[in-house]
């Protein structure tokens, strides 16, 4: 049990002692005369100002981080923002290995010049004020010994390529029923040669990223920093005199991580990115260790997102149902590829109602878009938000919705659909005759439309049918006395839902 009471103390090195409060005002009070800020957010701010003020005096611009920021507003209870430096000669190891050792074993932040390059000065936030110097002479001696093992193991790996490092990776096991990481980057190669021609990529570069992008995984300096994966590929193959483009892919291939991840956009990075995600949703899928509920173990999700981003963003035709049955075989295995597809799909659901689409035109789109053409979906989605925005939309499905309100309540009654051939010669009323003139039009019209994926130009084929519906609703009686016309007018509606529905499930809209 821990016992409770209206006493606390101040700052556990400069104010320690016991301080009785008389209410949360008073608790703040004290405890800032004792040396706490008590707010997160108040300690945050104070960090972040105080080390952009900092930087500012170097001629530097902080490098701002906010995982790290929270971090070290955790730790501390009266922060006291200090800078210290560190030589210049470890400014030869990549930028990244040095940020990733200050942030993740020193909790610092870095320093940026006037041309964005990596200074060699930081922040460190101490957690009281005395003894400044002390405490930065004594960071910088920490520093100066982790930099040291990061150029130390940079210099090493430069000694070995990559390529030489590729039977190494036969010992790493990827999943133990997917086999090793080497059989992994076998497989990524047939995929990205496939992939090339799609994404616009050499093959052979593709092919060559492939090889290698998982080499730097046994370096030393990944097996210290494993966050720079790819990115010390990348180093590496520069150095080793790979082409531009080769060694750009294999720092591009784990891209995108996250929605907030930069997404690669050159030809041989989106074919090798595509390989990578690829592969693994086709084998986790393959061996049924699918996602369930919120357990995502081998971030299936994630890859999927990677996949739909990298075919959105660099506004890809890309053949992904023919992708992955490929992926599955290269995988020896056995697996409903349209399984995996749902799985995309229902991705690309949720990054679009993350992007503020309503979820009910969503629902719409995707009950008629069939495929696997992304680019498809989300510009038939994009073209019927715009359309129903307006008030021409709106009108129409206000019609839309009696129309197939009525025919669905006598489909219901009669136990049959009315969907059929209609029957001029039952017109009796001027308003339908001209109602299927216009139906007509729009059937001949609608259809070039979808087919170029033109659904801007099929919403505004569609729109010519408000005016004659809404005039069909004020002068006609569908449920004529002479059963035949009636039959007829239901199926004159039935024909409006059928030929609006080519477009998207309207009825799924809610109004």
């Amino acid at each position: 049990q821990i016992a409770f009471s209206n006493e606390t103390e101040g700052h556990r090195f400069l104010n320690r002692g016991p301080l009785t409060v008389s209410d949360f005002a008073d608790y703040q009070q004290k405890l800032l005369a004792h040396n706490v800020v008590l707010d997160r957010e108040e300690r945050k701010s104070k960090i972040l100002e105080e080390a952009q003020k900092i930087s500012h005096t170097y001629n530097c611009n902080l490098l701002e981080d906010r995982g790290l920021l929270e971090e070290v507003a955790g730790l501390v209870e009266w922060p006291v923002v200090l800078s210290g430096a560190f030589d210049e000669a470890f400014l030869e190891v990549p930028k990244e290995v040095l940020i990733a050792s200050m942030k993740e074993h020193q909790k610092y932040f870095s320093m940026l010049d006037q041309d964005g390059k990596l200074a060699n000065r930081f922040v460190v936030v101490a957690n009281k004020p005395d003894n400044a110097g002390v405490i930065v002479a004594g960071n910088e001696k920490v520093l100066k010994a982790r930099l040291s093992d990061a150029k130390f193991f940079w210099d090493q790996d430069l000694k070995v390529t990559l390529e030489s490092r590729l039977p190494k990776l036969e010992a790493i096991t990827f999943h133990e029923k997917l086999g090793t990481v080497a059989q992994k980057a076998d497989r990524m190669k047939a995929l990205a040669a496939l992939f090339a021609p799609q994404v616009g990529a050499d093959v052979a570069d593709a092919e060559r990223a492939a090889v290698l992008c998982k080499a730097d995984l046994v370096s030393e300096m990944v097996f210290e920093f494993p966050e720079v994966q790819g990115l010390m590929g990348y180093e590496y193959a520069l150095k080793q005199g790979e082409k531009a483009e080769v060694a750009q892919a294999i720092a591009d291939h784990y891209s995108p991580a996250g929605p907030s991840d930069d997404c690669p956009s050159a030809p041989v990075g989106v074919a090798l990115a595509l390989a990578d995600k690829i592969d693994t949703l086709a084998g986790f899928f393959a061996i049924d260790l699918k996602p369930t509920g919120s357990k995502d173990p081998f971030a299936l999700r994630r890859a999927a997102l990677g996949v739909i981003r990298l075919i959105l963003e660099n506004d890809l035709r890309f053949d992904l149902e023919g992708a992955f049955v490929q992926a599955v075989k290269l995988h020896g295995q056995d697996c409903d590829v349209s399984e995996i597809l749902s799985f995309i799909d229902d991705r690309l659901k949720v990054s679009m109602k993350d992007q503020g689409f309503r979820h009910d035109m969503i629902d719409a789109v995707f009950a008629q878009a069939e495929g696997d053409d992304l680019q498809q979906k989300v510009a038939r989605l994009k073209a019927i938000c715009s359309f129903l925005d307006t008030q021409d939309g709106e009108q129409l499905m206000a019609a839309y919705r009696r129309a197939v309100n009525i025919v669905r309540a006598e489909e219901k009654k009669e136990g049959k659909g009315f969907d059929g051939h209609l029957n001029e010669g039952l017109f009796s009323e001027y308003e339908e005759g001209a109602l299927f003139e216009v139906l007509e039009k729009v059937r001949l019209d609608i259809d070039p439309s979808l087919r170029a994926q033109d659904y801007e130009k099929a919403m505004s084929v569609m729109i010519t049918l408000r005016s004659p519906l809404d005039a069909f609703f004020e002068k006609v009686i569908v449920n004529d006395n002479n059963p035949d016309v009636r039959v007829n007018r239901l199926r004159l509606l039935a024909n409006i839902r059928s030929t609006m529905d080519q477009v998207a499930d309207f009825s799924k809209i809610e109004g």
